[in-house]
């Protein structure tokens, strides 16, 4: 199976996908950013810290979980411009390796993207109880609400929600920032933990990459861009600045909060703290900083949301398109151009998930679902550099081999300790995408069965 080269993409159509080209670089930038910075920075940061066991063990664990962000997004955005389709990362393993680990990804997507973005709604209401009481059941009422409230934005045009998405993106890295100048600003210098020995020495290699998979959970966002392909315009050369800039400003924002928590609050009240962000505004503010903190959190997970639920239903449209999928998934909507069917899908998903299960439930097998097909996806470089030499490609990955290996490596690294030091939460995401395996066989068996033109 092929797809049209990139020098073919119409700059104003989907080129086949069906969806018209709205989106501008900064969007598809946007969506990065802001899938990315949702919860995880304001829960992970403790987590990180519980199991690195020191100031530079912690830093290390930031930086590596920035290096392997950036490499795996300089070596995407060469996929990306090659095959501006909507999907990402399903297409370009569909392109590199076939149907079975394409749909393996879209499979394990029910759970990966219905699972994240849920989680982030979970968070944004418990800070909601902040402002307005709200006890277990109305908080997972209020998180179905919102689920739906958004998830409308999206069904009724990709544009307004590519300017929610805008708008809450620079909101928040703005408002992160702020925080950070505040703790820095208002903070004691001899309060937190870099007022103490900054050692090296990690709790354990088993620890380091523990913390490594918390860390990546918090980095996993930057892949938003690609899923929303077939809406940019001159994907050739806005996707490949988007995935670039998005994560340079990810991981930037990550190491500036990081480093103000570790400035405003001791390592113990760090590693044990349920809400680092809200303890370290109130250690330097007071208790007025908390309500800050809060209406923060509500923001950059309203963000959240809102990039997920925008750019996630584009793998059920895609694989749709293909026949691995209901057909009527990939319709898009007459008058709003959206994949509207898709979007109504991932927001049951999502609602079904918020109103059942905690964050702590819905984040443990996240990575460990979504990072071996990362890791595939990564590998596709060097498989279609040589097994299709002549295809075109607007952008090519700065520093390959080099940059792709390490992703990979780092990448196999986390994988390989997670199955060492959490086993059965690996075994079950192998079991999850394990169990697409006989229900691809057995949907292709159906599909052609089925009578032509049904």
């Amino acid at each position: 199976m092929t797809t049209p080269q990139a020098a073919s993409v119409h700059p104003t159509t989907g080129d086949g996908d069906g969806l018209p080209r709205k989106l501008g670089v900064w969007s598809a930038a946007a969506a990065a950013v802001g899938l990315t910075i949702g919860s995880g920075i304001f829960r992970v940061p403790a987590t990180v810290a519980a199991e690195s066991g020191s100031v530079g063990a912690i830093a290390l664990v930031w930086v590596l979980g920035g290096v392997i962000t950036l490499c795996g997004a300089l070596t995407i955005a060469e996929l990306a411009a090659a095959f501006p389709r909507a999907g990402g990362i399903y297409v370009y393993l569909r392109e590199a390796y076939g149907p079975l680990p394409a749909f393996l990804f879209g499979w394990s997507w029910f759970f990966i993207r219905s699972a994240a973005s849920a989680g982030t709604a979970l968070v944004f209401v418990a800070y909601l109880g902040s402002f307005v009481p709200l006890g277990g059941a109305g908080q997972r009422a209020a998180a179905v609400a919102l689920i739906v409230l958004v998830g409308a934005a999206n069904y009724r045009s990709v544009r307004l929600g590519a300017a929610i998405q805008d708008a809450s993106t620079v909101a928040k890295v703005l408002a992160i920032l702020l925080a950070a100048a505040a703790i820095f600003t208002l903070g004691q210098a001899g309060g937190g933990a870099l007022a103490g020995p900054v050692g090296f020495a990690p709790a354990g290699l088993g620890g380091i990459g523990v913390a490594l998979v918390a860390a990546l959970f918090a980095y996993d966002g930057w892949i938003a861009a690609t899923l929303i392909a077939g809406e940019v315009r001159d994907p050739g050369r806005a996707l490949p600045r988007a995935l670039a800039w998005g994560s340079v400003v990810i991981v930037a924002t990550y190491l500036t909060i990081n480093l103000a928590y570790l400035y405003a609050l001791p390592l113990a009240e760090l590693a044990a703290s349920k809400a680092v962000a809200v303890d370290a505004v109130t250690r330097v503010a007071g208790a007025g900083g908390a309500a800050l903190i809060a209406a923060l959190v509500m923001l950059s997970t309203f963000g959240g949301l809102n990039a997920g639920l925008m750019t996630g239903p584009r793998v059920y449209y895609a694989m749709a398109e293909d026949g691995l999928f209901f057909r009527r998934v990939a319709a898009v909507h007459p008058r709003f151009g959206t994949p509207h069917v898709a979007v109504v899908l991932l927001v049951v998903l999502t609602a079904l998930n918020a109103s059942v299960r905690t964050f702590e439930q819905l984040a443990e097998a996240f990575v460990l679902l979504l990072y071996p097909f990362l890791a595939l996806t990564v590998a596709a470089v060097f498989v279609l550099r040589r097994r299709r030499p002549e295809l075109e490609r607007p952008y090519r990955t700065v520093g390959y081999p080099l940059v792709p290996a390490i992703f990979l490596v780092g990448t196999v690294a986390m994988m390989v300790n997670s199955l060492l030091e959490r086993p059965d939460a690996t075994l079950l995401a192998a079991g999850i995408v394990a169990v697409g395996v006989p229900i691809y066989y057995a949907w292709r068996s159906a599909s052609r069965r089925q009578p032509a033109g049904s």
